[in-house]
């Protein structure tokens, strides 16, 4: 300013200044220096923070911030939110997308029956496309690159015998897109995950009775067609009975020695006292067989509820029907119910004690799935403790010996989400797992398992620390779903170190940050929104996949800058200087 000018206090100017938004305090800040002193001060940008975004004045910033107005900036700016490029190259719905570890390559899945391998650079090109029609597959629904990206799994929808479905896994060569391997999967949405480098999980499900089934979980060498003879391509991992015709769905595998160096830590022990407490979860359960009764309040940890009476009774059901006592007054699926549960009291074998890893250097993984207890939809996600003998192909194909009483395997953990889950997704540390689900409504009781409750047309987006098996946070809202619970269908989300993303039913792609659980951003597309991945080396860069057969890439507005000051440019005065100096 003038010096004749006199000169506002910096507290009028402050209070002056908290009346403006963020791009009004840019502007003033170029007035003078003293102006721009005010514009920059801290608490002047953390006003302004928690007004712009509204978020709770209980969340604490960002523990790698360095100020109030960089984290409005990095909000504001590092946002994958602009969209860069519309790659059309399926011609059905695109159903699922897939990043390598590397950030070079990523692989999209789609009703056309194709895997489609595409090259990551500046601007995005199809590298390769497998046809899986050959094959007898109706449709590819899933992929995932090995931890070294040598190869590439894909799973997909099989046409058996009388047109029955089932599903399939094939595994793909990335030096030079040979098929290795071919894998069954059943059911189909078991989808299949890498355990390691060459082994891989698939499913296969044998029906006992109408409603009730077992669950098998293979571990498979993904070289088969070339392993010698006298080596094993294929072991049993685990068998797990399901009640009330529930199947195992969606596995996947966390690495338990990577939860003490997490990317972020979500641990808001005062936000979570001050919000009321969500009844939609029961973590005292020790296994899924207890879901199967009406379920008591959690025990404190460590406890094992009482059973003795409960079995005891199932015992004297089932003696009376033997000794044609009479059958009591129930129908042929709750009798079946009954009995099954009675059969895996006897025949299962203990979870494994102390589930939660001590040992920061701990070679144990977690094998995570969808299950349930009292309906067919996946309610409650089952976690199974991989142990290191466990991670490999050699020994007795059917695995362990078991008794007589050792017949069935346990869950080391049950967590009941009291809805219907459409999809899941690990932190890249994998300390957090983070579930969509559509709600049940609050106080139903199921009493048939074919008849599962409706559920609700908003997304709830969960997050549990699988470190502490408990959950952290309120769950996520934004994103809507439409479908009914009988064709209720997979939503695929993916977490970078700072954000989460979600598909929805409502057209949009949705994120959030991860720390100030709010939505930062929705990504416009013509249909249903399916799947959307991070690359694993740049947050700023984000792919979603619709039902409108379009792969759309979005970008940062902070990466687009960055994008267009690398480009060449012209150089046509340069040249004439030089031909001019020659001449």
């Amino acid at each position: 300013m003038d010096a004749g000018c006199p000169r506002l206090p910096d507290t009028v100017l402050f209070e002056i200044f908290l009346y403006l938004d963020h791009a009004d305090v840019l502007s003033v800040g170029l007035v003078c220096q003293q102006w721009r002193a005010v514009a920059r001060d801290e608490f002047l940008w953390k006003e302004l923070f928690y007004r712009y975004y509204r978020v709770s004045r209980d969340v604490p910033r960002h523990p790698g911030a360095v100020s109030w107005y960089e984290e409005f900036q990095r909000l504001y700016d590092t946002i994958p939110c602009v969209e860069v490029q519309a790659l059309k190259e399926h011609n059905d719905q695109v159903l699922h997308l897939s990043f390598s570890h590397s950030g070079c390559l990523f692989a999209s899945c789609s009703k056309d029956c194709t895997v489609k391998i595409w090259s990551n650079e500046l601007d995005i090109s199809l590298q390769h496309s497998s046809n899986m029609r050959p094959y007898n597959w109706s449709y590819t629904q899933f992929s995932q690159f090995n931890s070294d990206d040598s190869l590439l799994l894909v799973s997909g929808v099989f046409v058996g015998p009388h047109n029955s479905s089932s599903g399939e896994i094939a595994v793909i060569s990335m030096e030079n897109f040979t098929l290795l391997s071919r894998v069954r999967n059943k059911p189909y949405d078991v989808f299949g995950c890498w355990l390691n480098e060459t082994n891989l999980i698939s499913g296969n499900l044998h029906r006992i009775g109408r409603i009730t089934s077992c669950s098998v979980l293979w571990l498979n060498n993904a070289f088969q067609g070339i392993e010698s003879e006298n080596v094993n391509v294929v072991k049993r991992l685990f068998k797990i009975q399901n009640l009330n015709a529930s199947t195992i769905r969606t596995v996947m595998v966390a690495d338990c020695s990577r939860y003490d160096s997490p990317d972020l830590l979500l641990d808001y022990e005062e936000q979570l006292a001050a919000s009321c407490p969500c009844p939609a979860f029961d973590l005292g359960s020790d296994s899924e067989e207890e879901g199967a009764r009406p379920r008591p309040p959690p025990e404190p940890a460590g406890r094992e509820l009482p059973d003795v009476p409960a079995e005891h009774g199932l015992q004297q059901l089932f003696d009376g029907i033997m000794e044609g006592h009479g059958r009591p007054a129930m129908t042929d699926t709750e009798l079946e119910t009954k009995v099954a549960e009675l059969f895996v009291r006897n025949r299962t074998k203990p979870p494994e004690p102390n589930l939660l890893p001590t040992d920061s250097n701990s070679k144990t993984k977690y094998l995570i799935f969808t299950t349930g207890c009292l309906t067919y939809s996946p309610h409650q996600i089952g976690i199974k403790r991989i142990l290191p003998h466990q991670m490999t192909t050699a020994g007795p194909v059917l695995g362990e010996e078991r008794r007589s009483d050792e017949f069935f395997d346990s869950l080391d953990h049950v967590i009941d989400i009291h809805g219907h889950i459409i999809g899941m997704g690990l932190s890249p540390d994998h300390r957090y797992l983070y579930v969509n689900s559509r709600a049940w409504p609050r106080d139903c009781v199921i009493s048939d398992p074919m008849q599962p409750p409706p559920i609700a047309e908003e997304i709830d987006l969960h997050v549990f620390d699988l470190k502490t098996m408990k959950e952290v946070k309120r769950a996520l809202r934004a994103h809507r779903a439409y479908t009914p619970n009988e064709e209720c269908f997979f939503i695929f989300l993916d977490v970078s170190r700072d954000f989460v993303a979600s598909g929805a039913e409502d057209r949009h792609g949705y994120i959030w940050d991860r720390h100030y659980n709010i939505c930062l951003a929705k990504l416009q597309h013509d249909n249903v929104v399916n799947s959307v991945a991070f690359s694993p080396v740049e947050q700023e860069l984000l792919l979603t996949a619709s039902d409108d057969t379009t792969i759309k890439v979005w970008r940062s507005p902070r990466a687009m800058r960055i994008r267009q000051a690398r480009r060449p440019r012209p150089r046509k005065l340069l040249f004439s200087w030089l031909l001019n100096q020659k001449s």
